[in-house]
């Protein structure tokens, strides 16, 4: 009985550590960007894409059925971020050698401080994008030594509520249950 009783806490114990990592939802966040320094060169969703004041700041679609919330006012990028926290950037076309940076500050809609932020699906590009956070509710995103393998190609990175390095590793807790396995295991050899 004890012995069950303690591997059901160690059970329950990794569980709750893994449900901490998770997604920073972005539902009813709203957006203000910046493409090379400059706020006019994004056009936001919320504006039409149209090159008017005011238009590098618009909200999450929260039916994220409109496409993309941000185009480089070139038209060289675009940036559809999900509620789930999931960024997706497009290429538009062909892009010239040169330097790209952007900034996305969520200012005060955030649920939560923005933790994290991973690459997930790259296979469409050649190189790295710089990913970092500027602060609790700012991201920042260089795309200057990155080539796209096509035309419309696309990458996408996970927002997090996570630091990478307080997320508990599968690896970790595998050799803990494997670990309490072989302690039973030499127990109820022992008697």
């Amino acid at each position: 009985m004890k012995k069950t009783w303690l591997l059901g806490t160690l059970v329950a114990a990794l569980a709750a550590g893994s449900a901490q990592a998770g997604v920073l939802p972005l539902q009813d966040a709203t957006i203000t960007a910046s493409y090379n320094g400059a706020g006019a060169g994004m056009l936001g969703l919320d504006h039409g894409f149209a090159d008017e004041a005011g238009s590098n700041v618009t909200a999450i679609d929260p039916t994220e059925t409109g496409g993309v919330e941000f185009l480089t006012a070139d038209y060289l990028f675009g940036f559809d971020f999900s509620n789930t926290g999931l960024l997706t950037v497009y290429n538009n076309g062909a892009i010239p050698t040169g330097a790209y940076s952007m900034r996305f500050d969520f200012g005060a809609s955030l649920a939560a401080p923005i933790a994290s932020m991973a690459l997930l699906d790259h296979s469409a590009i050649g190189g790295t994008p710089l990913l970092s956070i500027v602060d609790a509710h700012t991201l920042g995103l260089d795309l200057s030594n990155v080539s796209w393998n096509a035309d419309f190609a696309s990458f996408t990175a996970q927002i997090g509520l996570d630091s990478p390095a307080s997320l508990p590793e599968p690896g970790g807790a595998a050799l803990l249950l494997t670990g309490l396995a072989g302690l039973a295991l030499s127990r109820r050899r022992s008697r």
